[in-house]
């Protein structure tokens, strides 16, 4: 079964990839230009994933796992390469030549297992610009995702209210600076965006506003697991904190190696389908 219409409704499949070869190579964002020196300790890295998906699966979420290519050095994010709505699963068109061959991996591995796709032909879309709320899509506009792209997203999914965001320059994806936890709940980062897009978002969420340096450590890309269940990163204290206060169940779970490449949780889990 395919099928979602939010971030935060019980998570039951969902795609991973080891990152069996990940490596900074060709630095394609600020965060890796940072550790492009120290670069990625790959052993450490497949620990972290290994209890993330070993945390995913211990509530009652399916993981489906890719085959990591020597060559994809980045395929651990696999929210970028796909995202569903409704009942539908599209593949996305990515930007940076680095990452395109990782689509069709995802493309075969759908195939074989019976998944149906819609393979986005508009360039370029990317799958951590895309944000559920329901009846409203929230699609950041971005180095990586075009107006033209999500104007034809808007025309395929006419049911729901696509919602351009403008984003800051330098800022990855829309998940990197605006997630929901809730229907009424979010965590952004208000610097990302322009006065009125920022006053649209207040308008009809609550949201925790992190800070330049949680922003970079990932703070807004923890990821829903369902029932108030939010995995995110123990380094993010003042955030865990707050989701805490306001009924949420945090699960600390270490990746401080895989953030290194610009990306967390809600970008490494690419969700097939999420229950009521």
């Amino acid at each position: 079964m395919i099928y979602q219409t939010n971030e935060y409704a019980p998570l039951k499949r969902v795609i991973t990839c080891p990152p069996m070869y990940m490596e900074i190579r060709n630095i394609i964002n600020i965060t890796q230009q940072k550790y492009k020196q120290d670069n990625i300790d790959v052993f450490k890295a497949l620990d972290q994933y290994q209890e993330f998906v070993q945390t995913l699966t211990l509530h009652g979420a399916e993981v489906l796992e890719l085959s990591p290519s020597p060559d994809l050095n980045e395929q651990v994010f696999t929210r970028d390469i796909g995202f569903t709505i409704n009942h539908q699963l599209f593949t996305c068109n990515m930007k940076e030549p680095i990452r395109r061959g990782e689509i069709s991996v995802l493309q075969d591995f759908l195939q074989k297992k019976g998944i149906e796709y819609h393979a986005l032909p508009v360039p370029t879309l990317e799958g951590g610009d895309i944000v559920l709320a329901n009846d409203t899509i929230y699609a950041g506009t971005s180095n990586r995702t075009t107006r033209k792209a999500i104007e034809y997203l808007a025309k395929t999914i006419p049911d729901k209210q696509v919602v351009p965001l403008q984003m800051r320059e330098d800022i990855l994806h829309l998940d990197c600076c605006f997630n929901l936890v809730s229907d009424e709940i979010g965590i952004i980062y208000p610097d990302a965006f322009p006065a009125e897009d920022l006053k649209r978002l207040r308008s009809v969420f609550e949201l925790i506003e992190v800070s330049d340096h949680e922003q970079f450590a990932m703070g807004t890309n923890v990821l829903s697991l369902g029932g108030g269940k939010v995995i995110a990163l123990p380094e993010n204290q003042r955030i865990n904190q707050l989701l805490a206060q306001k009924g949420f169940d945090i699960i600390e779970v270490p990746f401080s190696e895989i953030i290194k490449s610009g990306g967390s949780f809600r970008c490494c889990s690419l969700a097939v389908e999420r229950g009521v």
